[in-house]
């Protein structure tokens, strides 16, 4: 038996056991009739018992639930009919001096009247059972809900994190050509770099969250594989957070912006930079970078162009209502700030 079910069961032996002693509580230290406690508490309990069963484990499910109302109500009446007939012929034949009176004399309640009561009463642990089964359903639909959204939420992070490594590693195979005849030994020194980027993404990424320092470890060797490629016209300036500040991040998300920098902020012929600066304030993480704006040409068909649309949606699945991503472009300099909530 699971732990739920045990949970169950106890809790439903407790309520009757409560039921059940209630008599003893309310006439605590005055004289008890025994005869009259099981004619008129103990012999409803079980009927209320009888209904409160039924429906819990079949009607509700098989008739009401099934939009089968009317039949529902149906089975109902005639179940406590039957409850209400079958408890009158054993208080009469069992306990006849205690019964109560089924003929109006004027001086009690009419017979009516009293079926009147009793199917009031009778209608408690009817009530009782749908409450019950329908909070349980609402329950159970909406763990299954949430169950779906995250699964989908879960598939969608993955999507996105497959497109990114792709990504990654067309870029800086881009950058390492361009090494290949000027540098050899450069290249190859850049390949082993690559070699354990890729080995932090491919290992160490596959979680929800990850200390930011590893982060930016992994965002300064990166930096650093860029750099091999530039000329003097460029120059790059960046500034991370030196201390353990125990914050935790999803993986993965400055890369792109860098890539962007690399990409799109340098020029051969030109002067350029990118400069690049993190913060923290608390538990927010903020990331500024700008850098000159030469647009890539038509024919340069490197890269995806996935990247800040891949960075977008990851931003809106994992920090919804926790995240500021602007962007500006303004004397051609391409300016982003990224403010991240992690708490």
């Amino acid at each position: 038996m699971s732990k739920n079910n045990k949970i169950t069961l106890f809790s439903h032996l407790l309520v009757w056991l409560v039921l059940f002693s209630i008599p003893y509580i309310l006439s605590y230290g005055q004289e008890q009739n025994i005869d009259r406690i099981i004619a008129h508490f103990w012999i409803p309990i079980l009927f209320y018992a009888v209904i409160f069963y039924s429906n819990y484990f079949v009607l509700v499910d098989r008739f009401l639930f099934k939009k089968e109302t009317l039949l529902f109500i149906l089975i109902n009446v005639l179940i406590i009919t039957i409850c209400i007939t079958i408890k009158e012929q054993i208080e009469s034949a069992v306990f006849p001096d205690i019964s109560r009176p089924i003929i109006n004399d004027g001086d009690g309640p009419s017979l009516k009247m009293m079926i009147y009561v009793q199917m009031f009463s009778y209608l408690a642990p009817l009530l009782f059972s749908i409450a019950i089964k329908t909070t349980k359903r609402w329950v159970k639909t909406e763990a299954e809900r949430k169950e779906a959204a995250n699964f989908k939420l879960q598939s969608e992070l993955q999507h996105l994190h497959y497109q990114l490594q792709p990504h990654f590693f067309f870029n800086s195979l881009n950058n390492i050509y361009a090494l290949v005849d000027i540098s050899p030994v450069e290249a190859k020194s850049s390949i082993h770099s690559l070699s354990k980027l890729m080995r932090y993404m491919l290992y160490e990424t596959n979680v929800d969250k990850v200390l930011l320092s590893k982060e930016i470890e992994f965002l300064q060797k990166y930096i650093e594989l860029m750099k091999l490629r530039l000329s003097d016209k460029t120059k790059v300036n960046y500034t991370f957070p030196s201390t353990e500040t125990g914050i935790k991040i999803a993986p993965l998300l400055f890369i792109s912006l860098i890539e962007n920098a690399f990409k799109h902020g340098v020029s051969a012929s030109n002067v350029s930079h990118i400069n690049m600066e993190m913060i923290c304030e608390n538990t927010a993480v903020i990331f500024k970078i700008n850098n000159n704006n030469y647009p890539k040409q038509t024919n340069d068909k490197s890269g995806s162009g996935i990247g800040l649309q891949n960075l977008e949606k990851r931003l809106q699945l994992l920090y919804p209502n926790k995240f500021e991503f602007n962007n500006t472009l303004e004397n051609n300099i391409f300016s982003v700030i990224l403010k991240i909530e992690t708490n």
